[in-house]
């Protein structure tokens, strides 16, 4: 899962291509998005960038190992992110 704040000068049309810029470069670097939801603008804990408020987005996504680093990479260049973060979500475990 893939979790980021954007910049709150951004209306929700330029958010838009903002996360379709986001899912197309998951999908160059042979990986897929399963879903986004755009949870809106959120107010931050603390000053970042200079930004007190930022819209807040998650998206679940699936990329190989190696595509990973070149991923975040791309998601630091793009100066309409604040901050992102990763998780790698948990698997079940088997009941024997």
């Amino acid at each position: 899962m893939l979790a980021w704040f954007h910049k709150e000068k951004y209306f929700y049309e330029e958010l838009d291509k903002v996360v379709d810029k986001i899912s197309e470069e998951v999908k160059s670097n042979k990986g897929s998005v399963s879903s986004v939801d755009k949870m809106g603008r959120k107010k931050l804990a603390y000053d970042v960038q200079g930004y007190r408020d930022g819209y807040f987005t998650t998206m679940i996504v699936s990329l190989p190992g190696e595509a990973v680093v070149d991923f975040k990479r791309s998601l630091k260049l793009n100066e309409n992110i604040l901050r992102f973060m990763f998780m790698e979500e948990a698997k079940k475990a088997q009941t024997v």
